[in-house]
């Protein structure tokens, strides 16, 4: 499995989006939380994801930016993780929900904790 998370793992469709966030299922690991939903999409991927931060918490477009960019190589780093143990296909939004910026490290061991959360909340 490859580290990398190209544009056909990103989940950009307004359908499924909103399809998400009617029927999906949450997940919190404070400052993280996951929506996802067992969803079959087109991709030959078993994820699609996605990353959102509220522009309530972070007013400047630099912080919110900032913190998508920590949050999408964290979970390109943890990725292979999660594929070793998913069959069906899911989408997932990640939502950041503090009100500061963490360090990397940090919200690596969160992501860790919410990944192995959600693979025992399905198995």
């Amino acid at each position: 499995m490859q580290f990398s998370y190209t544009k056909y793992e990103k989940l950009k469709s307004r359908k499924l989006i909103k399809q998400l966030f009617e029927d999906g299922k949450a997940i919190s690991v404070f400052p993280l939380r996951l929506i996802y939903l067992k969803k079959e999409h087109a991709s030959n991927y078993n994820v699609q994801a996605s990353v959102s931060v509220s522009k309530r918490n972070f007013k400047l477009a630099v912080s919110r930016n900032r913190i998508k960019r920590l949050m999408r190589e964290v979970y390109r780093l943890n990725k292979p993780f999660l594929y070793e143990n998913l069959e069906n296909k899911y989408i997932f939004m990640f939502i950041y929900l503090g009100k500061k910026e963490i360090k990397f490290q940090k919200l690596d061991t969160k992501m860790k904790e919410i990944i192995k959360l959600f693979l025992k909340k399905i198995s």
